[in-house]
């Protein structure tokens, strides 16, 4: 397997170039450069990454812009996930732009029969300390396990204490490690394949936890 060379600059300058001019005339003049260093890149990386973790899929670049205010046709972004809900999926995620790469796993929104058992496990004495561990564990090493896509509960869950001992994470809706680095010049090297292959490889104990006591979700609707 050849080794993912890196994003090429092209790539940031095309995304900061549309951010200035989100129209279809501009994607039309220049949609060589989205297919030269953006798609195929992406691609390649997102086929070595799928040798190892599993089916990919990479998002469409085009917005849905039915039900939004903003109607701007393109995404300022390029990404693949391996989860295609919204809500209840658990699964690996990659967003580059021209701010930088966000990446991470998890599951970013629990659909509510996950929210049920999440709840179950984290207040069960067993499961709620592995839980803990776990996360002490990832936080020593730079990958802190937060509350996914939404902001916890303002107060304790129906049935709970706010004294409980876990009440920070029975707030959770979500549950996921987010890594979040700037644009730099590493990014256009090697090291950033390596770098989300790294994030990806560290997040194993949550990915085992998760699905030994979460599993994906009945419905994407909450």
């Amino acid at each position: 397997m050849n080794t993912f060379p890196g994003f090429p600059p092209g790539l940031f300058e095309f995304f900061a170039d549309l951010r200035s001019d989100n129209s279809k005339t501009f994607w039309q003049a220049n949609k060589q450069r989205w297919e030269r260093d953006v798609r195929a890149p992406m691609g390649s990386l997102v086929g070595q990454l799928s040798d190892e973790f599993g089916p990919l899929r990479m998002f469409r670049p085009n917005r849905d812009v039915r039900f939004s205010k903003d109607k701007s046709p393109y995404k300022l972004w390029t990404g693949a996930t391996s989860e295609s809900q919204a809500v209840g999926g658990i699964g690996y995620y990659l967003e580059v732009s021209a701010h930088g790469i966000v990446t991470g796993y998890g599951a970013m929104l629990m659909a509510p029969d996950q929210l049920r058992r999440f709840r179950v496990a984290i207040d069960d004495e067993v499961s709620g300390t592995e839980f803990e561990q776990l996360m002490d564990t990832l936080a020593a090493s730079s990958l802190p396990v937060s509350h996914g896509a939404e902001e916890p509960l303002k107060t304790a869950p129906r049935g709970y204490s706010m004294d409980h001992p876990r009440i920070q994470c029975l707030r959770w809706k979500g549950v996921a490690i987010v890594q979040e680095w700037t644009t730099a010049d590493w990014m256009c090297t090697p090291e950033a394949g390596n770098a989300i292959r790294g994030v990806w490889q560290g997040a194993a104990p949550l990915r085992t936890w998760l699905e030994t006591h979460i599993g994906m979700g009945r419905s994407g609707h909450t």
